[in-house]
């Protein structure tokens, strides 16, 4: 039986939509009855979440659509590429998709960033729904309208801005989640409370254990509050031109281990985490935050189960190989790296760093350092 536990909206003028987060919904036709009306509905999904949901979901939208098709992507950060992408694109030529076709993303960040990708792209724009399977991209990546791909040289270097009509977190999902999935989107959680509220903070600090435990109520709240603080940023910066991006907390340094690494190999939420932690280390030493602060902050990523140190990358010139891949994030102005740091407790700031200090962190915060 399908429950919606919390209803928020996210306010964009005519782009606004609602973001349900419950339990039941994806398998629950009553969710979809808001949904653009149209002939042909397509879900997209991977390999992984395909076997557990996809099914159904097609027996949800049956009752809405006329004719409901599923592309299964192959699973994984590696595959967020082009060859991937032109999968969609081949389905919804091959099958006569027209500009009214609903597309609805099926699985985690990967997915949802590509079929809203292609959502933005096919004839222009077609209307899509974010279905997000994971903590990860329920928290995060499903709203807000981010839409990419991967480049070899940087992460979501190739994308748009475009929004979803709806957001369902149905967090049924969460319990077919592996608990290192589940620890990387507590790196999503967790930023929030630096950033924006320090209040919600401690509030992790105190049920983080029953966060990994995967208590329905805690998780429900946790969604709740980090959704809420997210919708208010996008709100006021859709398209990240100032506020939107202290979002990106811990993101330079992460995005920097992703690349470096090899995508895939670190998750998403794993480089966050050692890159929040890195950030905080910054923050300290240009003198906006104390140690304890910093303690804190490691504490708590270390105890959702996230690394608290960076990979090595070069072993010649690690902090080389960091700063090269910084240069090329999409914060980065005229070779520039900007940082997302925090200026107080609750409060978050973007400005840049000189270049010997980011060794300094990079060298005292990464293994063998």
């Amino acid at each position: 039986m399908a429950e919606i536990l919390h209803r928020v909206g996210i306010d964009l003028g005519e782009r606004s939509y609602p973001i349900l987060i419950g339990t039941g919904l994806l398998q629950a036709a009553a969710s979809f009855t808001t949904c653009p009306k149209a002939a042909q509905a397509v879900i997209v999904t991977n390999t992984t979440v395909a076997p557990l949901y996809a099914a159904a979901l097609q027996a949800a939208l049956a009752g809405h659509y006329a004719q409901v098709r599923q592309v299964v992507l192959p699973d994984g950060e590696a595959f967020k590429d082009w060859a991937t992408l032109n999968q969609i694109f081949d389905s919804l030529l091959e099958n006569g998709c027209d500009r009214k076709t609903v597309l609805f993303a099926l699985g985690g960040g990967v997915i949802g960033d590509m079929t809203g990708f292609a959502a933005a792209s096919y004839m222009r724009g077609v209307p899509f729904v974010q279905i997000p399977t994971t903590l990860l991209s329920q928290v995060d990546s499903s709203v807000g309208g981010k839409t990419a791909i991967n480049h070899p040289k940087g992460k979501n270097m190739i994308g748009a801005f475009y929004q979803p009509r709806l957001v369902l977190c149905d967090l049924d999902s969460l319990a077919t989640l592996p608990a290192r999935e589940l620890s990387a989107g507590l790196a999503e959680v967790i930023k929030y409370g630096p950033i924006a509220d320090m209040a919600f903070f401690t509030w992790l600090e105190q049920h983080v254990d029953a966060l990994r435990q995967q208590d329905r109520a805690t998780l429900a709240q946790a969604v709740k509050r980090s959704v809420e603080i997210k919708a208010w940023v996008v709100g006021q910066d859709e398209k990240e031109s100032g506020l939107r991006a202290i979002l990106n907390f811990g993101h330079t340094f992460g995005h920097a281990i992703e690349a470096g690494m090899g995508y895939g190999n670190w998750l998403h939420g794993e480089g966050v985490g050692a890159g929040m932690v890195m950030a905080a280390h910054l923050s300290q030493r240009l003198g906006l935050v104390d140690a304890h602060f910093v303690q804190r902050l490691t504490q708590l990523i270390d105890r959702a189960g996230l690394p608290t140190r960076g990979p090595v990358l070069d072993t010649q010139d690690n902090a080389g190989a960091y700063l090269a891949h910084m240069r090329v994030d999409k914060k980065a102005e005229a070779g520039d790296i900007r940082f997302v740091l925090i200026d107080g407790p609750g409060k978050a700031v973007v400005r840049s760093a000189p270049d010997a200090l980011v060794r300094e962190v990079i060298n005292a915060c990464c293994a063998g350092g």
